[in-house]
């Protein structure tokens, strides 16, 4: 992917460059005594990531959240594709956000994520103020 400036919103992480995106997931959390299961919509990056300990080092993969929802995001994943995919081709400049949305039409137990993307062209900021 070209997406160099094209930067993610993710939960609590700031933003994430979109060119260093490789995997995208949605996962439910587990259940907490008293607490319902959330689903979380994330993005697995080309960063390793390690703890070790004194028997050894452990590395794997690492994820960032976008968002968290209380039910699953169908179609999420695909969609965010999509868009990354279309702003790839159009040599885009920008911010994605995702949003949660009311469930899609006639469904109960999924939530739908809305993908805004803010392009820089219209940030009422000039260059150099923050």
């Amino acid at each position: 992917m070209g997406l160099t400036n094209v930067w993610i919103a993710t939960l609590s992480d700031g933003l994430l460059r979109a060119d260093q995106v490789v995997g995208l997931t949605a996962h439910a959390t587990p259940a907490l005594t008293g607490k319902p299961p959330r689903w979380l919509l994330d993005v697995t990056i080309r960063a390793p990531a390690g703890s070790g300990s004194a028997d050894g080092w452990d590395v794997g993969i690492l994820h960032r959240t976008l968002i968290q929802i209380p039910a699953e995001p169908v179609g999420a994943p695909e969609a965010l594709a999509r868009l990354l995919a279309r702003l790839d081709r159009e040599d885009a400049a920008g911010v994605i956000s995702p949003q949660p949305a009311g469930p899609p039409s006639g469904t109960r137990a999924v939530s739908a994520v809305r993908f805004g993307f803010h392009p820089f062209e219209d940030d009422p900021d000039s260059p150099g103020e923050a």
